[in-house]
């Protein structure tokens, strides 16, 4: 039952759900992941690895030996951490951010600097050399083909190199102008291609050794930010939006510092404005949407085949993806929203791995069965596999009940070691002057809130591992009954129609009284409450039309008083009426000035003593029901010739 500890109080008892996966997303996971169906279960273990303290990671590599490298910015260091999490600082470069990395075969690590930079060749010991000197102004990606070559994707001028010895010059090393602003990612994939994905035009492009492009795919979306080859020889691409764009704020030649480009790209690549400071944190929309549908998306990932055949595996209009690659069947997705990672399968079902404590999944690499994850604001690299967490927790979103209200029960579906809390308060955001949070609630089938009487609410699920792999929790329904404080109706205003003007109720559609007492809206099923009255011509009638408001919801009735001008004292026109309108019968009143007053009462849905009434006085209203007479004034006169 919705049993409250106050049931005497007046109104009618709402039921917060939650739901769906779309709901729960909204929330905070940590240790916890929201499955494609909307059940929340432990998530894999992230442990943290490396912190570079710096804000951004660029750009991540992995060599044969397990070693990580991480291009970090806006002091153009370069840092390797090795397969037992020991981080240390590799090199340091001149320029602002290392914004590509790649390793070549011999071990040595090539690094590449923006905007005006270089690729350098730094080996096991730190020390470093120019490799190629390109005059472009932003070095986006490399890439280590099977011939041990090593390609340079650039801006702003879209050139592709290829570079097979230090010192070589940019004009003979030059494998391909793309036509495009930008060669923002490259790839190799299972047959020995290099893969390229461009800006802005968004395409997926096959270089031959000779140079020779073919069109994979030209993506709706701007740029291709990241390729992930997959071991069936297909690739995946993640594309992004012009809204969520990398490059686009980075400005033409000339045009911007190299300061102002790291940082406008850095707000870019993190969601973050350097005038507000504030995270742009995108809510998933409620309403259904295909994956196939591109419209006002932000990111979307392509599943390429090697027989040219292209699928849309997972898009989104309100999360940006980052990072991309292969793996289960599917890929992972790191995201600038809450620092989430997203499982998503070739066939579309995604799953929200987990959430991790930084602003921005920023690159992602599979070694084996474990996953490795650098992450932006800050700059730390994170290392998950199968192993689950032995506790997870999940917030949702605060409710606002928009009035004061009592608790009634908490209850829930799920499976396994499950509890719940509770915490409420009076503040939009919990602080310090909110209720701590309530001892755990463990009986599913309902438990009455102890929170304190609040506007706010918000409850927390603690999953807890058992070791049985038959019993391990899951949640999958969450229900808060609450009653809200009743407040006074208001009449918000009063319109009084010309003279003669009437109002007529329209042949209202028979609505099914089991809609009403099941708690559902009419409109859900195509049917209107209320529809708007019908004017008609009536002599004398002055017809009035209010709107009125109850925020608790209640149903309204209405009473109507009148008295003339220089009276005190109002007498009742009509009582319990249904409709926001009336019309006064003109005839009835004698001429003069009279003012109307509409009382609005909750009594319908609240008992004795417990409702409400609010009221408003119309304008003076004019009441003239004498015809008008023709006198003669003065003597006749007569004019003419």
């Amino acid at each position: 039952g919705l049993s409250f500890a106050a049931p005497a109080l007046a109104g009618e008892p709402v039921v917060w759900d939650v739901n769906s996966r779309a709901e729960l997303l909204k929330g905070e996971a940590r240790g916890v992941s929201v499955t494609d169906s909307g059940v929340l279960t432990l998530a894999p273990a992230l442990s943290q690895l490396f912190n570079t303290e710096k804000a951004y990671v660029w750009s991540t590599a992995i060599d044969s030996a397990g070693n990580i490298y991480l291009g970090t910015g806006h002091d153009g260091k370069l840092f390797r951490v090795t397969p037992d999490g020991k981080g240390s600082l590799l090199y340091k470069a001149s320029e602002l951010d290392v914004t590509a990395i790649a390793v070549a075969n011999d071990g040595a690590v090539f690094a590449a600097t923006s905007p005006d930079g270089k690729v350098y060749r730094v080996t096991a010991d730190g020390k470093a050399e120019v490799y190629f000197d390109p005059p472009d102004k932003y070095i986006w990606s490399l890439a280590i083909l099977n011939d041990g070559s090593l390609a340079v994707g650039t801006g702003d001028n879209g050139k592709l190199y290829r570079v097979r010895a230090p010192g070589a010059k940019p004009e003979s090393s030059l494998l391909i102008n793309t036509n495009q602003t930008h060669v923002i990612s490259l790839a190799v994939n299972k047959q020995g291609d290099l893969i390229a994905g461009t800006d802005p035009g968004g395409l997926v492009l096959r270089i031959s050794p000779d140079g020779k492009a073919f069109g994979l795919y030209d993506a709706p979306l701007r740029e291709i930010h990241a390729l992930a080859p997959a071991a069936d020889g297909s690739i995946y691409a993640l594309a992004l939006s012009d809204a969520a764009s990398t490059t686009r704020a980075a400005g033409q030649p000339g045009t911007t510092s190299a300061s102002e480009a790291a940082t406008t790209a850095a707000a870019a690549l993190t969601g973050v404005s350097e005038e507000t400071g504030a995270t742009q944190t995108a809510q998933p929309s409620v309403a259904a949407r295909s994956r196939n549908d591109l419209a006002s998306v932000r990111s979307a990932v392509f599943h390429i085949q090697p027989d040219g055949v292209t699928d849309i595996v997972w898009s989104s209009t309100s999360v940006t993806g980052f990072a991309v690659t292969a793996a289960r069947g599917g890929v992972l997705i790191g995201t600038s929203e809450k620092g989430r990672i997203y499982l998503v399968t070739d066939d579309g079902r995604d799953t929200l791995l987990l959430q991790s404590t930084e602003g921005q999944i920023s690159a992602l690499i599979v070694r084996g069965a474990e996953v490795f994850a650098a992450s932006s604001n800050q700059g730390k690299l994170f290392r998950f596999g199968q192993a689950a967490v032995n506790e997870g927790s999940y917030e949702s979103l605060v409710r606002d009940t928009k009035l004061v209200s009592s608790w009634g029960r908490i209850w829930w579906r799920g499976s396994g070691p499950v509890e719940l809390q509770t915490r409420s308060g009076n503040s939009e955001r919990p602080d310090t002057t909110w209720s701590d949070w309530s001892a755990g609630y463990t009986d599913a089938r309902g438990s009455q809130i102890s929170s304190p009487k609040a506007r706010f609410i918000q409850w927390r699920a603690l999953l807890h591992a058992n070791g049985n792999a038959r019993g391990e929790p899951s949640l999958d329904d969450v229900s808060i009954a609450y009653l809200p404080r009743n407040v006074a109706p208001e009449v918000l205003a009063i319109n009084v129609l010309p003279p003669g003007v009437a109002l007529q109720q329209q042949i209202q559609v028979p609505v099914d009284p089991n809609i009403e007492s099941a708690g559902l809206d009419a409109a859900m099923f195509g049917l209107i409450a209320q529809a708007p009255p019908r004017r008609l011509y009536q002599r004398g009638a002055r017809a009035l039309q209010w709107q009125a408001e109850d925020r608790n919801g209640d149903t309204l009735e209405y009473a109507v008083y009148y008295r003339s001008l220089n009276e005190t004292t109002f007498r009742l026109l009509k009582e319990h009426i249904r409709e926001n309108f009336f019309t006064v019968d003109g005839a009835s009143l004698a001429d003069g000035r009279y003012v109307f007053k509409v009382v609005a009462s909750d009594a319908l849905d609240n008992p004795p003593g417990f409702s409400f009434t609010g009221e408003r006085l119309s304008e003076p209203v004019d009441v003239d029901n004498t015809p008008p007479v023709v006198r003669f004034a003065g003597q006749p006169q007569i004019t003419g010739d």
